[in-house]
């Protein structure tokens, strides 16, 4: 994991203390999803074979679409 996303996780767990846990696993979660978006991207413009382009592509829409689904369920425990 890189250092700043590392730093990032700390300090909003440290702002977010007594808060529950599911809410701090959650926003984890969604830390994850988006360097799994990013990653996916990069494989993406890397790539030079076309079966592959199409893992890929399946790969970062499949990472978008959890990313959604996860901001969906923080934003509910919000309210």
């Amino acid at each position: 994991m890189p250092g700043f996303l590392k730093a990032f996780r700390e300090t909003a767990a440290a702002s977010l203390r007594g808060k529950d846990p599911s809410v701090l696993r959650l926003r984890a979660d969604i830390e994850d999803t988006k360097l799994a978006i990013e990653t996916a991207r990069n494989h993406f413009e890397q790539e030079v074979d076309p079966t592959l382009i199409d893992c890929c592509i399946y790969e970062w829409n499949a990472a978008q679409l959890r990313y959604q689904f996860l901001l969906r369920k923080f934003k509910s425990w919000e309210s």
